[in-house]
């Protein structure tokens, strides 16, 4: 063996005084094993949000029940539930609301007084059955704004109620979650004091055209494989659960676009 082979001098690794982790950073596991091989035991971290969650609809029927004609199964609690445990939320989910103004009235009120904040899904549109912005009135809420020009996810409804927030998201599955990780998962992380709050991007290459001929900018659901080449992950259409499910990405086109195949575009991943 040579002299000092094997030897671990003090400071090589980490100097005294050095910054261990940036405030604002997420705790990863291998943060806290720094923090632990440097004696740490405790330290101070953002209280996580419990986020109420709501969706709304007479069509909406619990998974595992049987689906009468006109029915379809509710998912988005579920999804999104995911996706908010993933931001750092605490979700808690509520039964099904029906279509009447008192019974969503109701539920806000007491999701609201029950939990830091509000994610509700349908409701929030044009329709005769759409009242999540006129029961959040009717408690005292005030709504900061509606409707964005993005597809999918366009009628969404941001407001406060007291020192609390309603994030209100479309029905329809693909909206709800682009909106959600547009729009909502920046807020909550911000809300946690992070300072990375969009999703993690890289750039690919198109293999095969991208086409927007709409007024919005359209978010498509992509896939991108390993050699890094980007394909639409199939339907782009705002109820299309398949293809949003075999997506691992999004990919921001401009209103009245068309992209060649070997365009270098820039993904934001979904496997994140």
């Amino acid at each position: 063996m040579k002299p000092w082979e094997n030897t671990r001098l003090r400071g090589e690794d980490v100097k005294r005084g050095a910054e261990l982790l940036p405030a604002g950073g997420r705790l990863t596991a291998m943060g806290v094993g720094l923090l632990s091989a440097v004696g740490l035991k405790a330290l101070k971290v953002a209280r996580q949000p419990r986020i109420g969650l709501l969706a709304t609809g007479n069509e909406l029927v619990e998974p595992g029940q049987p689906l009468p004609a006109g029915k379809i199964y509710e998912s988005n609690r579920t999804v999104l539930a995911a996706l908010l445990t993933a931001a750092g939320a605490l979700p808690r989910a509520y039964p099904a609301v029906p279509d009447t103004l008192a019974a969503t009235a109701a539920v806000l009120e007491q999701a609201l007084a029950e939990c830091d904040g509000l994610l509700t899904t349908g409701g929030v549109s044009v329709g005769e059955l759409d009242f999540v912005k006129n029961a959040f009135e009717q408690i005292g809420g005030e709504i900061q704004f509606w409707t964005v020009a993005m597809k999918p996810g366009k009628p969404f409804v941001f407001g406060r109620w007291k020192q609390k927030f309603l994030f209100g998201l479309p029905g329809n599955p693909v909206s709800a979650v682009v909106a959600f990780l547009l729009l909502v998962r920046p807020a909550l992380l911000r809300w946690q004091g992070a300072t990375q709050v969009g999703l993690p991007v890289h750039h690919g290459q198109l293999a095969e055209s991208l086409v927007n001929r709409g007024d919005r900018r359209h978010f498509m659901r992509v896939t991108v494989d390993d050699s890094g080449h980007v394909r639409s992950a199939g339907l782009q259409a705002s109820h299309s659960l398949g293809s949003l499910a075999a997506a691992n990405g999004l990919v921001d086109v401009p209103p009245q676009t068309s992209w060649p195949t070997g365009k270098v575009v820039r993904v934001m991943r979904l496997d994140f």
